[in-house]
């Protein structure tokens, strides 16, 4: 089966900003190749305003409220049936002007998706993201009118959002359980792992390193932020540190390295079955650093 390769049409009166399109078109492009698609496919989307959103629902569905995503399917693939079972439903849709076939339309509130990334403590990357793989697998032919659909739909959206690089906070915190295993910690027997999310939707792993002469020892969250830092990133929007029995909330040392690039950044935490989270401001209140009171004096 050919690799499949998607096409995005956009509208030339409404402005897409490059760094958006490229997520929209990479998240597009793993929802095929999750669903096993093939071939050349072509989607409508739209980035607009929840007045807009709202007379769009008004004049399709006849609901007059804004909403965060809406898609129309180009074809209907019938009950129990998605995209890759019904191949030659798709290919009645090529179009030789776009040397594609066409899916259908996807229209996101971009006010709505900022309400939203704000609401579940996440970046508008990553909730730009979501609603662009919820409405693909729509147009595939998913739904989730029902619990087992829901479920079905949902696993297909987080596959594909992995595959794009935007990983949830539960696939982080299952990230830093992994990381845990790698630990080595033969004095504390404290293992630890953490996993690190850019703003970007990249993630990188880190274990504590123990050593004999103790003030060497590195923890879990350093080792991530400075594999991170190493590799171009400065920027972060969440953490996830694992342990075996204990809440393993960052030290302080932890805290102020995270301060130095993203203050704004969420902490979650994991052991023996326990999730707890919070913010880094709230765990280093008054915090010393480049984005904070101390800029002046730092030279920023």
């Amino acid at each position: 089966m050919n690799k499949p390769e998607i096409v995005l049409i956009t509208d030339e009166d409404v402005k897409i900003a490059p760094d958006d399109l490229e997520l929209i078109r990479r998240t597009s492009q793993s929802c095929l190749e999750t669903e096993g698609a093939s071939g050349r496919i072509a989607v409508h989307v739209s980035l607009v305003d929840d007045d807009t959103i709202a007379g769009i629902n008004r004049e399709y569905r006849n609901n007059p409220s804004s909403t965060d995503v809406l898609s129309f399917p180009s074809c209907g693939f019938g009950p129990a049936r998605t995209l890759k079972d019904a191949g030659e439903l798709i290919d009645m849709e090529y179009d030789p002007e776009i040397d594609a076939c066409f899916l259908g339309d996807i229209i996101i509130s971009l006010p709505h998706a900022e309400k939203q990334a704000e609401e579940y403590g996440h970046s508008l990357r990553r909730e730009i993201a979501y609603l662009t793989a919820h409405a693909m697998f729509h147009l595939m032919g998913y739904d989730h009118m029902n619990k087992e659909d829901k479920a079905a739909m949902r696993n297909q959206e987080e596959i594909s959002l992995e595959k794009a690089g935007l990983v949830s906070d539960e696939a982080l915190l299952e990230k830093a359980r992994e990381a845990m295993r790698f630990s080595y910690s033969p004095y504390s027997h404290y293992r630890v792992g953490a996993c690190l999310r850019c703003t970007d939707g990249t993630v990188y792993t880190g274990c504590n390193i123990e050593n004999s002469s103790y003030g060497a020892t590195n923890c879990a969250e350093r080792t991530a932020v400075f594999k991170a830092v190493s590799e171009g990133h400065r920027q972060f929007d969440a953490i996830a540190i694992a342990s075996d029995e204990f809440a393993p909330w960052p030290c302080g040392i932890c805290r102020q390295v995270l301060y130095e690039f993203s203050p704004d950044m969420r902490v979650l935490v994991t052991w023996g079955g326990h999730v707890e989270e919070s913010s880094l401001k709230d765990l280093l209140k008054n915090g010393f650093g480049p984005a904070g009171a101390a800029s002046d004096f730092l030279g920023h």
